[in-house]
């Protein structure tokens, strides 16, 4: 018997992001050298990973690649809650129109993107935002992104809170590198080797920041708008008896990110682990932060999302550690339920006695084309009415805080541009929503923005031609498995494969606290009419009374993949 002992396994090796945050712990890179470079329009590859915390993204126009490739940047914006006065609205148009491509791009995460800006545009866009008192800090990046929150303008004591509460998470989790200021605004590149910058240590995030990206969102019940359990940390407003905010029911571990064909990557629904009062809200968002920031995997990005510890330790581990770095115990979580995560179009009241107008936009894409001149109405009742502007999770624009007496020159002014308030969009139509893909992000396997519109045109002629024209049924779709119009909440949800070809999910519900399943592993552009033709054609003859298609779907497609899957290993 031999008596060796086996050595032990090695250590597995931190990621790249890893080592150049370790070596850059201001996230300074040589982004403003490069900036003021004239000889080049790219930055390195590590300084476009530094990039990223800065609200910046280095592209290229997939549709020029063939005659070489034109960098370009896209910017996201820091926007707690999607909330804009009429002055930062302004803002935002106009840098879309000098710097970048005349267009808005609302993100699924309540903000604005700029597509097409070039580097010549970057500093001097940046810098004006910073001026207007806004900022891209922490908008991408190993960070908190863009805290989440109801879009609809509840004037009561809790929605009130609930948004001021998120604006108040947003602030206390930004990162505090001087790097973002002098790189923006004072146009000054660090110095690497000064020990200050070379040693720095964030007091929150520490020298390494976080091993991914980490999503916080504020949710009111029974509306779930911002999918509240598909983010890493979820926010529950529970009311008290006398119509105050009692406190927050706590969800952690909800994430979509995925990638084909590796199964140790999956979307995952957040767990309920406990109730706490509202003086408690920033201690609570601070812990679960750094229980990312000391469990996450940092030796492989696509499996270091907060959602992989909760799944592999479990909800009770979780909550002790949690409690532990808190200092107080939690309660135990209020009932709630979630019945829609619908948007609101049109005129309806607020309860000041206000209005708010919701607004359709195709894809995110705000816009002039053709008649419609969505981007130029926009900004004509935004400069001669001064709304609240609020854009929702599901990529529309909401106009809030409209005295009631303005309501028919707003409705007038915006008919001006061919923008209507009434009758904006079908039913399907407004239940989408698509994520950018081609030609500007890098990670896109198939269109999903572009494409979209004209395959709800197929999907509409399908349902009319079965008499179900008026049904909703919530359609999402991206380019590529990592979700970012979170497609695996959807009733049916589309995943780019490659050019024209799909994966399909089927079995979201209304509410968005389910879901769904892999349906068609691929399916082509051209055999998709006939496809989803038999499906809508099953659900019409087996739906039990007014059944979602995504309830039907659950109950009577999902055992059939679940069947088809036990059979698999047999058939091998």
């Amino acid at each position: 018997m031999s008596t060796e002992i086996a050595p032990a396994p090695a250590a597995k090796k931190p990621t790249h992001n890893e080592e150049i945050k370790t070596a850059i712990p201001t996230l300074a890179g040589n982004l403003a050298a490069t900036l003021a470079d004239p000889t080049t329009d790219r930055f390195s590859d590590d300084d476009q990973q530094f990039m990223k915390f800065h609200g910046i993204y280095q592209q290229d126009d997939r549709d020029l690649r063939k005659t070489g490739k034109k960098f370009m940047f896209m910017i996201r914006g820091r926007i707690p809650g999607g909330v804009l006065n009429s002055a930062g609205y302004a803002v935002y148009d106009d840098l879309a129109t000098r710097y970048g491509n005349n267009t808005l791009r609302l993100t699924s995460r309540q903000s604005f993107q700029f597509h097409g800006v070039v580097k010549s545009g970057l500093g001097p866009l940046m810098k004006k935002i910073n001026d207007s008192m806004m900022d891209t800090l922490a908008a991408c990046g190993d960070v908190n992104r863009n805290v989440m929150a109801p879009a609809v303008p509840v004037m009561n004591a809790i929605g009130r809170q609930v948004n001021e509460d998120a604006a108040r998470v947003s602030a206390a989790l930004l990162p505090t590198t001087k790097a973002y200021h002098s790189i923006w605004v004072e146009g000054v590149q660090l110095n690497l080797e000064d020990p200050e910058n070379k040693n720095f240590v964030d007091p929150l995030y520490g020298a390494t920041y976080l091993p991914r990206k980490f999503k916080i969102a504020f949710a009111i019940a029974p509306t779930n708008d911002v999918d509240i359990l598909t983010n890493c940390l979820g926010f529950i407003g529970i009311p008290a008896a006398d119509g105050t905010l009692a406190g927050y029911n706590l969800t952690v571990g909800g994430g979509l990110g995925r990638a084909h064909g590796n199964t140790m990557t999956y979307p995952r629904l957040a767990d309920t682990i406990g109730f706490f009062t509202p003086d408690k809200l920033v201690a609570i968002a601070r812990g679960v932060l750094t229980v990312h920031r000391d469990f996450g995997d940092r030796t492989d990005r696509k499996h270091a999302r907060l959602k992989y510890v909760l799944e592999e330790k479990g909800v009770a581990w979780f909550r002790a550690e949690l409690e532990q770095r808190v200092g107080f115990k939690l309660d135990e979580a209020k009932p709630v339920e979630f019945k829609t995560q619908r948007d609101l179009f049109g005129w309806h009241q607020q309860e000041d006695g206000r209005l708010f107008l919701g607004l359709f936009v195709l894809t995110g894409r705000i816009k002039d084309d053709g008649a419609l001149r969505q981007k130029s109405g926009l900004r004509a009742v935004v400069d001669r009415f001064q709304p609240e502007v609020r854009l929702t999770p599901q990529q529309n624009i909401i106009l809030a805080n409209i005295p009631a007496d303005q309501k028919d020159a707003v409705t007038a002014l915006l008919a001006e541009y061919g923008v209507p308030v009434e009758n904006q969009a079908t039913v399907i139509r407004r239940a989408s929503m698509a994520c950018p893909s081609m030609p500007t992000c890098g990670l896109g396997l198939a269109e999903s923005e572009r494409y979209l519109p004209s395959l709800i045109d197929r999907i509409e002629a399908t349902l009319t031609g079965l008499a179900m024209g008026d049904e909703e049924v919530v359609i999402r779709m991206t380019g590529c498995p990592n979700g970012c119009a979170r497609p695996y909440a959807a009733e049916l949800g589309f995943v780019g494969k490659g050019p024209g070809r799909y994966q399909v999910w089927l079995g979201g519900n209304e509410a968005s606290t389910r879901l769904n399943r892999i349906w068609k592993e691929t399916v082509k552009d051209a055999e998709i009419d006939a496809e989803l033709g038999a499906l809508f054609a099953r659900w019409k003859a087996e739906r039990i009374g007014s059944e979602r298609f995504g309830d039907w779907s659950a109950r009577a497609v999902w055992p059939e993949i679940e069947a088809a899957a036990a059979a698999a290993p047999a058939a091998a």
